[in-house]
């Protein structure tokens, strides 16, 4: 069916990617933003742009009314739902259709049938497709589920049979776990999906997470785009996917191709979707589940078939039909995607909320990043904490796996803590390396260890800090010196005490000594935006450096340093650990205090669950002690840092 107008129901990355695929395409474009997102570059990349609703999703992107409504005040005709939000809500599809609008995405009938994961295994073992043995019934009392997991065998999963994205899903490896597993998945899956019912399936030990991408258009035909591997993932969440998958040769390929192409044809299905295999260590592969959507790993597609999947998809949504066959399509290369998380990995990767004070994305052959950032722009806890894909293409795996590296190190993002260096720790695992990795590699990955600063960059962060560029002035290099030319350093760098001196030696230049080490001479050779070259002791690298008021932010290889002034005698900050405050990681939501006043707590017990950007974290207790104080509530909205429970040590009475 054509359409003259599109508007793109969501945010962020993905709307500006959808945005752009339709402006090239010649159609006229409508954005919706929520009131965290007034400012958000794909606001300003839409023709028109229409507020839905405040911050929280489920009074803005959630909220299909609204959409709806920006729809008919706009003139829009087409809907793309991106991914995430409403873009596999059957109810949401209709409505559309209701309305008049064409919905960018597959009839309903097939969000349906895949949507419930029951039901889309029961018609794909009708379809040929094989599945992972399980049970999918409709018993769901205990007793049901306790006989179908002795049939299933251990160790299985607890699905959600309405979701996924890891909710509702849990591992049990004996009969005894099983009770509690089943409490806590239904509760998960009932909050998440308003569905409680669940699934029992075996769990293939060692697998691989495959997926294929399928297009099929409204006149037949079908096909393929090769495999995307997705092993490297944590708590169910991808990290890095890469396309072609290191595990699948062409034979292979072939065979879960066309186990794709029979499930998408099996829903008479649409557009771009994905078809998600597990595959074991023999080879055999099974049916998890559809995606009904364009997936967040399509750019590894894209970029080693040259295709465009959303100008495809818009296409096969006005009625056209394929422009090529199966035997039309080659893969050329190996690319590798890595989501950039604003989450803190060595603090249990809790989501991490704040200002981007400097975002500069890599540039170079083979790169891609798609993002909606901009310096200023606020990293909020109302919404998914990825905050960037970045992308790299080579002539062979190993070529894109050292472009990816190398475009890690070089995109600037100062404000938030990311994952960017777990990221190049992971790239850079020998079992990455040599392409090994299966879906358990990161959970049984020994804990990375947060990289220590060097002598070299400690130098380079405090010339930094002692030589801050010269605001509203155009001096030589832009530098000048702070205070008096000679003076002692006293510093926090990561709340960590740091002492030593610096004596400004000229423009740009001074020395350093640390701590009593041996002097370093540091030289800031230029600076270009967040980018400045420093010279220490005849080494020159190139670092990221920005100001977020008292705070210095320094990154050298990837790896944050921070810096601030140390309070007179200070020690550490308040909230340090050990002191019986217990405090929220980051902004969110209460989602359970687990503790209460008068109760004796040890060190390391939960207290409390915060639940921000759809990740639910356990605060634990810093000290054994009693419970003074709880000062919030399941439901309450707290900030980073803010305190939820009191504890008195041991010993303190």
């Amino acid at each position: 069916m054509a359409f003259t107008k599109l508007l793109v129901a969501n945010r962020g990355e993905i709307a500006a990617r959808v945005l752009r695929s339709a402006r090239a395409l010649g159609y006229p474009t409508v954005a919706v933003y929520s009131d965290a997102d007034a400012a958000s570059p794909h606001v300003r990349l839409a023709d028109e742009a229409v507020r839905i609703g405040p911050a929280p999703a489920g009074e803005s992107y959630l909220k299909g009314e609204a959409l709806l409504e920006a729809a008919a005040r706009t003139g829009a005709d087409a809907v793309h739902p991106g991914y995430g939000f409403l873009s596999e809500n059957a109810a949401f599809a209709a409505a559309c259709a209701w309305a008049g609008l064409v919905f960018v995405g597959p009839p309903v009938e097939a969000i349906e049938v895949m949507g419930d994961k029951a039901r889309a295994k029961a018609r794909m073992r009708d379809a040929g497709v094989p599945v992972v043995p399980g049970h999918e019934g409709d018993a769901q009392d205990e007793a049901a589920l306790r006989e179908a997991a002795e049939r299933v065998g251990y160790p299985l999963l607890i699905k959600a049979a309405a979701g996924g994205g890891g909710r509702g899903m849990r591992r049990v490896e004996r009969p005894a776990d099983l009770p509690r597993a089943l409490a806590s998945a239904r509760d998960e899956a009932a909050a998440a999906f308003g569905d409680g019912r669940v699934l029992l399936e075996r769990l293939v030990v060692g697998a691989r997470h495959v997926e294929v991408q399928v297009l099929a258009d409204a006149h037949g035909a079908a096909v393929h785009l090769f495999e995307r591997d997705c092993s490297t993932q944590r708590r169910y969440q991808k990290v890095l996917e890469e396309c072609p998958s290191p595990a699948v040769d062409p034979d292979l390929r072939a065979r879960m191709g066309a186990a794709a192409v029979a499930a998408a044809r099996a829903v008479g299905y649409q557009g771009a979707g994905t078809v998600e295999f597990l595959l074991d260590r023999d080879g055999a592969f099974y049916f998890l589940e559809m995606n009904t959507r364009l997936q967040v790993e399509h750019p590894v597609t894209e970029m080693v078939t040259g295709l465009d999947l959303v100008a495809l998809q818009l296409d096969v949504a006005a009625g056209r039909p394929l422009p090529f066959r199966q035997e039309d399509l080659r893969l050329t290369g190996h690319a590798i995607e890595a989501r950039l998380y604003a989450e803190d990995p060595w603090a249990g990767h809790v989501p991490q909320t704040g200002r981007v004070l400097a975002f500069e994305p890599a540039a170079g052959d083979g790169l891609r990043c798609d993002h909606a950032l901009a310096s200023g722009l606020e990293v909020t806890p109302f919404y998914d904490p990825m905050v960037a894909k970045v992308v790299a293409h080579g002539r062979d795996r190993e070529e894109a796996r050292r472009r990816l590296r190398r475009a890690l190190l070089d995109t600037v993002l100062l404000g938030p803590r990311t994952n960017r260096r777990f990221l190049l720790d992971v790239l850079g695992h020998p079992t990455f390396v040599e392409g090994g990795v299966t879906t358990g590699f990161l959970e049984e990955l020994e804990p990375l260890a947060r990289p220590a600063p060097g002598p070299r960059a400690l130098a380079a962060a405090a010339a930094l800090w002692a030589l801050p560029p010269a605001p509203g002035r155009e001096r030589g290099d832009g530098w000048r010196s702070a205070g008096s030319r000679e003076r002692p350093l006293s510093l926090l760098v990561d709340d960590r005490p740091l002492a030593g001196d610096v004596a400004v030696t000229g423009e740009g230049a001074c020395r350093v000594r640390l701590d009593g080490a041996a002097p370093a001479v540091v030289r800031v050779l230029a600076r270009e935006g967040a980018r400045a070259r420093v010279d220490v002791d005849g080494v020159q690298e190139t670092v990221h450096v920005a100001r977020d008021g008292e705070r210095l932010l320094v990154e050298v290889g990837g790896a944050r340093l921070t810096l601030a002034p140390a309070p007179v005698g200070a020690v550490g900050g308040p909230g340090a650990a050990g002191d019986g405050t217990v405090r929220a990681p980051m902004s969110g939501r209460v989602v359970a205090v687990e503790v209460t006043p008068g109760a004796r707590v040890a060190r390391g017990q939960v207290a409390a669950r915060v639940e921000s950007m759809k990740i639910e974290s356990p605060v634990v207790c810093d000290v054994a002690g009693e419970v003074a104080e709880v000062r919030v509530s399941a439901g309450a909205q707290v900030e980073a840092g803010q305190a939820l429970v009191v504890i008195t040590p041991e010993g303190q009475g």
